[in-house]
């Protein structure tokens, strides 16, 4: 099977695993970064918050909403231009955010069970060739940690 075809269907696979996860804790991929964004950066623009998650700012404001209607965040124009929204997390979107974080964290280490140290930091290192071959956004695993720059993006963090 080609390389690119097993990548494609082990990201579905793992993406599907990783979503239905996030959903049984209560949220969702979107929501997950969203919060993420949001806790590593207080006080985020609404525009900030779309660049940093990878969105347009349409979608941004759409699952913000949402969020918001949920009473997950909160949001108020920047007192120093009143064309900007920021927003934050609400006491319901903190304890939302550390309920994610530590799906995330199971996630995470039911999906490098069986892998050493060393054979995580392999596959980092052999997925960033991989992206930086096809022209990816930011391949951190790329040879000597370079960045590259390309047309592709990537979804965020998992």
């Amino acid at each position: 099977m080609p390389a690119g075809l097993h990548l494609s269907r082990t990201a579905k696979v793992v993406s599907r695993a990783f979503d239905d996860a996030l959903a049984a804790a209560g949220g969702s991929l979107p929501t997950w970064l969203i919060l993420l964004a949001l806790r590593s950066r207080p006080g985020t623009s609404q525009r900030e918050v779309a660049a940093g998650v990878g969105i347009k700012g349409a979608t941004a404001t759409h699952h913000l909403n949402a969020m918001e209607s949920a009473g997950l965040v909160r949001r108020h124009r920047d007192e120093g231009n009143r064309r900007v929204q920021v927003a934050e997390l609400t006491p319901a979107g903190v304890d939302l955010f550390d309920r994610l974080r530590e799906t995330a964290i199971a996630f995470d280490r039911r999906l490098r069970s069986g892998l050493t140290d060393a054979d995580a930091a392999e596959l980092r290192r052999i997925l960033g060739v991989m992206a930086a071959n096809v022209g990816a956004v930011e391949c951190d695993g790329a040879p000597g940690g370079t960045r590259r720059s390309g047309s592709a993006r990537g979804a965020g963090p998992r």
